[in-house]
């Protein structure tokens, strides 16, 4: 018999419900993932080096590692700063 559940049953049962400790835990560090990703791509598209992204921005390239990897808390203001000094480009921010 074939166990047929949706990706939201899927979380709901590895994490816990939504607005569980265990499952805001997971999200945020899915997003920080999906930010370091979005990061990447953008560099790479761009023919930067992690090197070179963090001179334009005034960082390390550890640090632009540890964001690109998911494995940095990123405050908004340096993603901010990454994306406008180092790509030239603006965040859009949308809550929802």
């Amino acid at each position: 018999m074939e166990d047929n559940t949706t990706f939201e049953e899927h979380l709901d049962k590895r994490y816990g419900k939504i607005g569980t400790p265990k499952r805001t835990d997971f999200e945020i560090k899915a997003k920080a993932f999906a930010i370091g990703e979005i990061l990447r791509n953008a560099r790479k598209e761009a023919n930067m080096t992690q090197e070179d992204l963090a001179k334009k921005t005034g960082t390390r390239k550890s640090f632009i590692s540890r964001i690109e990897n998911g494995h940095s808390d990123i405050q908004l203001s340096t993603l901010y700063r990454i994306v406008e000094l180092g790509f030239g480009k603006r965040v859009n921010l949308t809550i929802g």
